[in-house]
This record gives C-alpha cells, sequence and structure tokens, in this order.
C-alpha cells in the first residue's frame, strides 16, 4: 500500500529494507525556513513573525552537528565507501568550516541521508537530487561518492523560467538535477518529445498531395560490386564513390526479395522519389508523419514550465515543483508497479505523479502540516484516495500509544509533533535549547506587535524541578507566557504541586481578559483538540481571544 511517513526522513529511512525502492526523487530544502514557514502559513492562515527565522534555522552548525561531522569518515568506512572519500571530506570540513558553515551544515545532513538512500535503492534504481546552484557541485561531489561516479548518469538543468532579473550578474533561472544510478543495470524507458514547429519547418520543408516530408539519401558511402553499386535509371553511384541504399528495404514486405534496381522502381512507383530537375542525385521522400516518434530527450529542459497560476495543482509553497516535471522523471525511470520514493515530499508532487502513472509511492516530510494538508487536499480531494485503502498516514499519533512510541522511536520528533500539534513554532535545534522547545504567537491587542508563549515538551517523568525551570525561562525570555506539554496525567499529588507552582507566575491581562502565564496540556489533551488558552492566533484580527480551555 502506498505510505504517506510523517517524520525525519533519516529515521524512515533507517527502518526500510534495504533494496526495497527503485526510484528516489528528492528536493530538499537548503533555505529551510522559507520552505517550512510556508507550510505554517497555508495550512493555519497565520501571518508569519520576523523572529521565526531565526527561530526556525536549520542549517546551523551546532554542538551535534559538530559532533556527526567527526564521525563522518569513520561512519564512511562503515557503508563502505573509500579512505580517499573519507579524506575529502576531512578537507571540505576544514575548508567550509569558518568560511560557510551553514553550507557545511547542509552538507553533513544530506550525506547522512543520502547514505542511507543507497542502502534502500534497489540494484537497479535510479536516484534524480533536485537543487538549485548554489551547492549543486558540493552536490555532485558527494554523489560521486556514495553512488560512485561510474553511476553518474546525467546533470539535468531545468530552465524554470524564461527570464530571471538579478543585478550586476546573468539572471538565474535554473535548477540542476543529477541523475545517478545504483548500477549499469537499471530502468529506462527510452523517453521522448515531440519534434517543436520550428524543427518541423525547418527539415520538413517540401510538401505535396501526402503530407510535409524532407529528403534523404538513397546511396550510402563506399563502393560496392553487386547490384547496389550497379546503375539505374543512367545514374552510376560508383561512379561517385557511393553505392544504392534502399530505405526500408529491410522491413517492407513488397520489397522482399527484388533487386535493388527493382525496389528502386517500385518506390518510384509509389512517388517516394524526388526527382531534381536540374539532373542530380534522385532522393528519397521522408514523410513527417510516418517517423514522428518524437525526438529523444536531452539534458537541457526549457519545455517544462513552474505551476505558476495552475489552480489544479498548486499548493502555496514557494519551491513546489509541477507534476509534469516528475511525470517525466518517473515514466523514464521506474516501470510501471516499481516504488517511488521522495524523502522530501512537501506538497506531494512526485505522489500525485506516481499515481497518475500506475507507480507506488512513499512519501516522507518532516512537517506535521504538510502531512495533513497533502493528504486532505492532493490525495483524498483531488485524487479521490482513501486513507487506510489506497494509503496509510504513519508517524502520526492517534493516541497516547502512538505519541510514546513516537517518543520512544524518536524523542526529538516527538517533542516536534507536541509543539506542532499545540499550533505553535518548533525550533529545530537538537542540543541544549534552555527550556524552549517552540513558541505560540499571538496578539497582545490591536495594533501592536506579535507576543509569545515558550513551550517545553516533556516525554517522560516530569518533575516539580522541570516546572521551576520553565518559569525561569519565561522570566529570562522575550515572552508572555510558558506552556508545558506532558506525556501522561499526573497524579493528583504531583498536579497539586505543578498548579501551585504555575499559578505563583501569575497572570497576564490581554484584550480585557486574564490568562494563566504558565499553562500545562497532556498528549491526550491535544489529541482531544484542547489547546493553551492565548487571545486571537495571529492572523485573525478579531477582538474575540480564542479560548479552548485548560486541561481540567
Amino acid at each position: 500500500m502506498n505510505r504517506l511517513y510523517y517524520g525525519d526522513c533519516l529515521t524512515v529511512l533507517e527502518e526500510m529494507p534495504s533494496g526495497s525502492v527503485d526510484l528516489i526523487y528528492l528536493d530538499p530544502p537548503f533555505n529551510s525556513n522559507r520552505g517550512y514557514n510556508a507550510i505554517y502559513k497555508t495550512e493555519t492562515g497565520q501571518e508569519l513573525p520576523d523572529q521565526i527565522d531565526a527561530f526556525c534555522d536549520m542549517w546551523e552548525l551546532d554542538d551535534e552537528t559538530q559532533r556527526g561531522l567527526q564521525h563522518m569518515p569513520v561512519l564512511m568506512r562503515e557503508t563502505g565507501m573509500d579512505d580517499d572519500v573519507a579524506q575529502l571530506w576531512r578537507l571540505w570540513m576544514n575548508a567550509l568550516r569558518y568560511t560557510q558553515p551553514r553550507l557545511l551544515a547542509y552538507l553533513y545532513y544530506m550525506t547522512i541521508r543520502l547514505l542511507q538512500m543507497r542502502r534502500v535503492l534497489s540494484p537497479a534504481g535510479s536516484i534524480y537530487y533536485h537543487c538549485d546552484p548554489t551547492a549543486s557541485h558540493y552536490i555532485k561531489a558527494i554523489m560521486d561518492a556514495i553512488f560512485r561516479h561510474e553511476n553518474f548518469r546525467n546533470e539535468i538543468i531545468w530552465q524554470r523560467t524564461s527570464a530571471h532579473s538579478s543585478a550586476r550578474r546573468y539572471g538565474p533561472n535554473h535548477d540542476t538535477i543529477l541523475f545517478y544510478t545504483r548500477s549499469d543495470r537499471y530502468a529506462w524507458s527510452d523517453p521522448k518529445v515531440p519534434h517543436d514547429q520550428a524543427y518541423i519547418d525547418k527539415f520538413y520543408r517540401h510538401e505535396d498531395d501526402d503530407g510535409k516530408y524532407r529528403l534523404s539519401d538513397l546511396t550510402a558511402a563506399g563502393t560496392r560490386n553487386g547490384a547496389s553499386g550497379q546503375p539505374w535509371r543512367g545514374i552510376d553511384p560508383t561512379a561517385i564513390g557511393r553505392h544504392w541504399a534502399v530505405p526500408g528495404g529491410a522491413s517492407d514486405p513488397e520489397l522482399q526479395g527484388l533487386s535493388t534496381q527493382d525496389k528502386l522502381d517500385k518506390l518510384d512507383e509509389r512517388g517516394r522519389i524526388y526527382w531534381p530537375s536540374d539532373g542530380e542525385m534522385p532522393s528519397y521522400k521522408r514523410y513527417w508523419h510516418e517517423v514522428d516518434d518524437g525526438q529523444n530527450i536531452q539534458d537541457v529542459w526549457g519545455d517544462i514550465p513552474p505551476i505558476g497560476s495552475n489552480a489544479s495543482e498548486r499548493m502555496g509553497y514557494p519551491t513546489q515543483k509541477p507534476v509534469a516535471l516528475l511525470e517525466r522523471i518517473i515514466d523514464a525511470s521506474a516501470i510501471e508497479g516499481q516504488t517511488v520514493l521522495d524523502p522530501f515530499c512537501g506538497c506531494a508532487s512526485t505522489l500525485v505523479a506516481a499515481h497518475n502513472l500506475g507507480r507506488k509511492w512513499i512519501g516522507i516530510d518532516i512537517a506535521i502540516h504538510a502531512v495533513k494538508r497533502v493528504a486532505r487536499i492532493r490525495l483524498e480531494e483531488r485524487l479521490g484516495l482513501r486513507q487506510d485503502k489506497e494509503f496509510t498516514i504513519e508517524g502520526v499519533p492517534r493516541n497516547v500509544e502512538g505519541a510514546r512510541d513516537l517518543w520512544v522511536r524518536d524523542k526529538y520528533h516527538f517533542q516536534k509533533w507536541a509543539v506542532e500539534q499545540a499550533d505553535g513554532f518548533v525550533t529545530t535545534k537538537r542540543t541544549a535549547d534552555g527550556g524552549i522547545d517552540g513558541r505560540l504567537y499571538f496578539y497582545p491587542g490591536p495594533d501592536v506587535p506579535l507576543e509569545s508563549m515558550v513551550i517545553e515538551v516533556k516525554g517522560g517523568n516530569p518533575t516539580i524541578a522541570d516546572v521551576r525551570s520553565l518559569r525561569g525561562v519565561l522570566e529570562r525570555e522575550d515572552a508572555l507566557m510558558a506552556g508545558l506539554i506532558i506525556m501522561d496525567e499526573l497524579g493528583d499529588r504531583k498536579d497539586r504541586n505543578f498548579r501551585k507552582e504555575m499559578a505563583s507566575a501569575g497572570h497576564v491581562e490581554l484584550w480585557g481578559n486574564e490568562y494563566p502565564a504558565m499553562q500545562i496540556l497532556t498528549v491526550s489533551d491535544l489529541l482531544d483538540g484542547k489547546r493553551f488558552q492565548t487571545p486571537t492566533v495571529m492572523g485573525k484580527h478579531s477582538q474575540e481571544p480564542r479560548m479552548p480551555g485548560l486541561p481540567r
């Protein structure tokens, strides 16, 4: 069954069987903030505060990334890569650490995931990496190492706009798609596209009652001693160092068994011989409608425009790719019934294209809002697919047991899910975060800047020390409120102690209403639709505050 996963693709890939997918297409965001924020705004309708850009910066050379960089040469050797590749990685790390730290963080993030993609790709599989010129040269070197240079097939240039203005440089109007295979044995449909009108007008200039045609030689280089070298109608091909070469002679049943001269007579009877008025060598009429099987697709794609205002496709994402682009890739490199994987599926153009072409699909996305929107709008409403019938959603907790399982498997992702379930923005840092796993933004009053609630998530056994620590964060940070999300209901005594400590933080008055400065929700509360008490969510300038209520 087709599957849509909510989670970090690294975690999901690690749990997938080796060699289980036939084609991988990935379009990971280099500017992570823009993609993440666009998803959130599209799904929630909330305007985005400027401060979220710094808060949700995925490509940061933090302590965890630094440790991963140090371990990378060991990981490369463990996955069968040459020592020379590990040495190259060390050189990059040293060169980029201080000059381009965000790029180095991005390359580390992608490398550990590409290693897993190579493992899950079948021996006859292909992978297409979609990127822009910002880092494509670095990515190509990494993919040469992981998938091996001999398995590099193409660097495809996709012209996404006809023109693009840019100050003091040539207009950047293309993306790069790197095409690699797992081995030299891979699916390939030899895709073609129709010739354009300019090609037809240029090469098929002649026309008669049977249609447009071009002139082709009736001879081939070199002399022959047999019938193909003998004169026909007074024309001797040997005199000009050539011999007769009858087009279609081997495949036309009516020409079988005839001599070369009789074959030429037959073609002339059909009106397929063009006789020039100057007495020069005759030619063969090759009609357009007989040979138009299209031209082989080249590695510069200028015939697939971006989605623009196409309402049937648009999902509101700034980097959304057209379904036609993915259909070309899938049609070329995956046989009907095979499995296509998109580990950064976003708005699901890959999944739609795979469905249209009769391929199975697996999509992974790290944003809960993207998964929900894709399932509801693109899969159910537009394609008519039924959840749990034609596709399943994996990794989204539906009950407390599912949330606990997510916490056991990936504690960071559990925190992320809980924050987003509470309508907040997450921090992407996996290191010590000072008690902040996310923030919930709201308007504290009319015509004033946004304020926020800091959110901390505890999946294990929370203590009163956690509450006191969160209160310290509230007093230290630029926030009006603090929220704590816990896995399970508290016992009576602990509940009284928690609420007493939270109550000591007091209340804030906003929009003429009082709100507890510190609040607590359980996972069960979130799954039941309860949310933290805040004023109107951002983007809604109503005077009515949002009041979902506190637990109990």
